[in-house]
């Protein structure tokens, strides 16, 4: 595949379903059809998915509770790093705090659904659709440094990650003022095996374990939809040190996290975390709370999140 690019509209596949009959649905898949209107409340408007967004796809619940929660402060872009489907992205276009929502997938027949949901869900206009790799997105986001959209404090913290000294070869509609961007990572999970561990170790999780995320996030605030049993002490340790706050060494920053709940059963645990200066090293400081989304539907278990 070449590089991220923009698209405008993709045409709906094979691939592409909307399952209207349990006969009609794969096994594998069933419990989740039959908590189709917990995952869509506009199913029967002729949402598409394919068969394995079925396993990552956020319920519409929780994706707009999400939203809700986020804080946008001076930030005017939100990026969905792993758009799937497409539900946080609605979720953060319905929400109308954002100029921009961008939605990064790399499958084209995954991405044909999320612009034909948005289109259901009357967002369409207000989701910029990005086809590619989302690390190689954000290796290619900083714009030339000669742009005056980039603060030097911005450009700095950029290049912890992102290669400054590359040719940009990303569409200029897609450059950032990246001290007003927050990004969002509903990465997937590796399947169901975290169901079997009391404490879900995030290095193990497969194909981009924590370690490989919050690398490429970490210059700019984000936010990390993680399974419910995710271990606290491997989140703790992403928070940042404050270099101009009070002590030897700077202050600690803290992690808000959130664990997202239907019919009083935990669907993910979702990690806020502030932005880190290149010079930061680890923290063990995290503040959590718990939150509950509005229930519209029977429970839903996910193993990934888009």
């Amino acid at each position: 595949m070449d590089g991220p690019k923009l698209v405008n509209t993709l045409p709906l596949t094979e691939e592409c379903r909307h399952y209207e009959d349990i006969s009609e649905v794969p096994s594998d898949i069933q419990k989740y059809w039959y908590q189709r209107y917990s995952i869509w409340e506009h199913y029967d408007y002729d949402i598409r998915m394919t068969d394995d967004a079925w396993f990552g796809v956020t319920p519409q619940p929780v994706a707009r509770k999400i939203a809700e929660d986020l804080d946008p402060g001076v930030a005017t872009t939100v990026i969905d790093m792993f758009a799937g489907a497409g539900g946080n992205a609605i979720a953060f276009a319905l929400s109308e705090k954002w100029e921009h929502v961008i939605a990064i997938e790399k499958d084209p027949s995954t991405l044909a659904c999320a612009q034909h949901n948005a289109e259901v869900y009357g967002v369409r206009e207000h989701i910029t659709f990005v086809l590619g790799d989302c690390f190689e997105f954000l290796a290619l986001l900083n714009p030339p440094t000669s742009s005056p959209s980039l603060s030097t404090t911005t450009t700095a913290r950029a290049t912890a990650t992102l290669n400054l000294d590359a040719d940009p070869g990303i569409d200029p509609r897609l450059y950032l003022d990246l001290s007003k961007t927050v990004l969002f990572a509903s990465p997937p999970w590796g399947g169901v095996s975290y169901r079997d561990q009391d404490v879900f170790d995030l290095s193990t999780m497969q194909p981009y374990n924590l370690a490989q995320i919050h690398a490429a996030c970490r210059p700019l605030k984000h936010v990390l939809y993680l399974p419910r049993t995710s271990d606290l002490r491997q989140i703790a340790k992403l928070a940042p040190t404050n270099p101009n706050g009070d002590g030897d060494g700077g202050s600690k920053e803290k992690i808000e996290v959130v664990q997202y709940c239907m019919d009083g059963a935990s669907k993910a645990l979702v990690a806020y975390i502030p932005p880190s200066p290149t010079t930061s090293s680890p923290s063990q400081s995290v503040s959590s709370q718990s939150s509950h989304s509005d229930s519209s539907g029977s429970d839903v278990d996910s193993d990934s999140d888009n």
